[in-house]
């Protein structure tokens, strides 16, 4: 019952979402009634989803994570890593869950109102979130060791939450006089600081061991701010700021509109127009798998949604005109991640919106439209380098007659869907949209387009593949969540600067600087999602990039570059492993089959390095 519960609140959140965004701009500009605090209202019903998106994340089992290297461990030794991992995650979200509350029992925090309603409501649901997340931690333990880990690491969490503890206590009582729990509290401060070093080190070392990525960088952020004396107030206070920002809200949205279309018909829609187009000619089936692929990853975000959405069907039809089976795997697998370099991408959202500060030092009138423009060209490089590799590897000589017929049949019935990319672009790109504007009519669209139109899907059906597609979503705004208190700390404690001082001390040579870089950050997609990696990691070569003189956005579109390609890098790629579980077979299987086209892609990276003109020449 509380899962139905859950899943028709989330699908209603997407509703409102979607519908105000829009409502509000008609009132605005073709009624000029003006919306007091409309931003305000978007904002916090996006941050209110974000949590529930967390929470059935959670729920379903979903939250992002490394490979589980403990698979392969002997049972009696994944038993007590298991039970390891349950008390960390335990210690961890109890961590969270106290600061968080600790703002809600702050009465200075959250005064305002929206919609009437206090904004510390709209906030509640994040501590509300963490302790949900902690009983369904306990009720899903397998075994009576992890549930006894998980009781013990809450009482841990609480043992170190005494800053927070101390603090809901005078906010209620107005009682300070509390010399235990302050001097627990600096012990636990003081511990951090002599062993910090160590705690980064088995936080990481449990994240190879399956424990989620968000709950791995929560607990890095906590220790570090309980070193630096105790302020993990910061940490729910940036999470909400990053969240309840107008572009990171956009980046849900896009994501259940890509994943709402894959669901449907448009998926086969797509393929058989393709099929019409090019199928007549060698590697025709190819240039059309390489290009639904492109379309779908472009918006869903998550590569491997796109291969779990789409990778038996274009298998299938790849198979079927022809194509070797492993080979079929193996390009698609590889080009999951191609579509991050078109818009309406939300990779580069996500990069521009979060170095928009930094960007803007070295870009002065910096906007995403530009970034977007700076990836078109290398996008379809790297689209058309998979299709030529692609077809090199297709022998078969059947294939159907060149039919003008059959092309303007699919054609025509594709229309619906081809016009969404097309709409989503002029209105953006001429200022008609926002960007959480334009998210929200990609979401109106899909789903009329697959409810009203195509009507793949009745009213259940839909709220069912909605509610589906939420855990996508609230696995990637929790990670953003999660890095957002750790990349505040780096700007503050001066870590880009630092790094690139260190960078520039050591490395002369701009074309050494780049090739380095581009050696860091494929081990930095190899081993991190793609969302914390660009909130921690990015800021550190943007500034090295500057001073080398490297364009802003040539740094920016060489970062997502790298980062997709990290998503098919050996030994953990988390694509090779999603490849892995939907073709069932080993990932050393999948790892051999996508080589050529990873090395392929690296050169495509090398001269989008090299050559700047591929990101400027059409970004001025």
């Amino acid at each position: 019952m509380l899962k139905k519960i859950e899943d028709a609140f989330a699908v209603a959140l997407v509703a409102l979402l979607s519908v105000t965004a829009l409502v509000i701009k008609i009132m605005q500009d073709n009624l000029h009634l003006q919306v007091m605090n409309a931003d305000m209202i978007i904002v916090n019903l996006a941050f209110v989803f974000a949590c529930v998106a967390g929470l059935i994340t959670w729920r379903e089992k979903r939250a992002l994570s490394l490979a589980n290297i403990t698979e392969k461990f002997p049972e009696g030794a994944r038993n007590v890593l298991k039970a390891i991992a349950s008390f960390a995650t335990a210690l961890i979200i109890t961590q969270l869950f106290l600061a968080s509350f600790l703002q809600l029992a702050n009465p200075d925090q959250f005064t305002n109102k929206v919609l009437q309603i206090p904004e510390k409501v709209y906030f509640a649901f994040y501590p509300l979130c963490f302790f949900m997340i902690l009983l369904l931690l306990f009720q899903n333990s397998e075994g009576k060791a992890q549930k006894i880990a998980s009781a013990v690491g809450i009482l841990f969490g609480v043992l170190t939450s005494m800053n927070a503890v101390a603090g809901i206590i005078w906010y209620w009582t107005g009682n300070s006089d509390l010399p235990a729990m302050y001097a627990m509290a600096d012990g636990w401060n003081a511990l951090c600081d002599k062993t910090i070093l160590l705690w980064v080190v088995v936080l990481i070392l449990l994240a190879f061991a399956g424990v989620p990525l968000f709950v791995v960088i929560s607990g890095i952020t906590y220790v570090i701010f309980s070193k630096a004396g105790g302020y993990i107030d910061v940490i729910p206070i940036e999470a909400y700021s990053k969240l309840a920002d107008k572009s990171i809200a956009a980046i849900p949205l896009f994501t259940i509109a890509g994943y709402v279309l894959a669901q449907g018909s448009a998926g086969k829609r797509f393929v058989e127009l393709f099929r019409s187009l090019f199928g007549w000619f060698r590697g025709g089936t190819v240039v059309a798998a390489v290009l639904v692929l492109t379309f779908f990853s472009t918006f869903t975000g998550v590569s491997g949604v796109t291969i779990l959405a789409l990778g038996s069907l274009l298998a299938v039809i790849l198979t079927g005109s022809g194509y070797d089976k492993d080979r079929a795997e193996s390009l698609i697998t590889s080009c999951g991640a191609v579509g991050l370099l078109f818009p309406p991408s939300v990779a580069i959202i996500m990069y521009a919106s979060s170095n928009y500060t930094v960007i803007t030092q070295f870009e002065p009138g910096f906007d995403i439209i530009t970034l977007f423009k700076a990836a078109l060209i290398p996008g379809f490089i790297m689209a058309l380098s998979m299709i030529v590799l692609g077809i090199v590897f297709d022998s078969n000589k059947d294939r159907p007659p060149f039919s003008i017929k059959a092309i303007g049949k699919s054609f025509l019935d594709c229309i619906p869907e081809l016009l969404l990319p097309v709409l989503i672009c002029v209105t953006y790109f001429t200022g008609f949209f926002n960007l959480f504007q334009v998210a929200s009519f990609a979401v109106i669209y899909a789903v009329a387009l697959v409810f009203l139109f195509r009507r793949d899907f009745n009213v259940k059906q839909t709220a069912r593949v909605v509610a589906d597609s939420v855990p996508v979503s609230g696995g990637i705004l929790f990670i953003i969540a999660a890095a957002a208190a750790l990349s505040y700390w780096m700007q503050d404690a001066n870590i880009p600067e630092t790094v690139n001082a260190f960078i520039t001390t050591f490395i002369k040579n701009k074309f050494l600087f780049l090739f380095l870089m581009n050696l860091a950050l494929l081990v930095v997609g190899c081993l991190m999602d793609i969302y914390s990696a660009i909130l921690l990691v990015s800021p550190l070569f943007l500034y090295s990039a500057a001073s080398f003189g490297i364009p802003v956005v040539q740094a920016g579109v060489i970062f997502i570059m790298n980062l997709s390609i990290g998503f098919l890098t050996p030994p953990v790629g988390m694509d090779l492993f999603i490849s892995s579980y939907t073709f069932k077979k080993p990932v050393g299987k999948v790892i051999k089959g996508v080589l050529p086209f990873l090395l392929v892609q690296l050169v495509v990276l090398l001269l989008v390095t090299y050559i700047s003109p591929l990101t400027t020449c059409i970004a001025k």
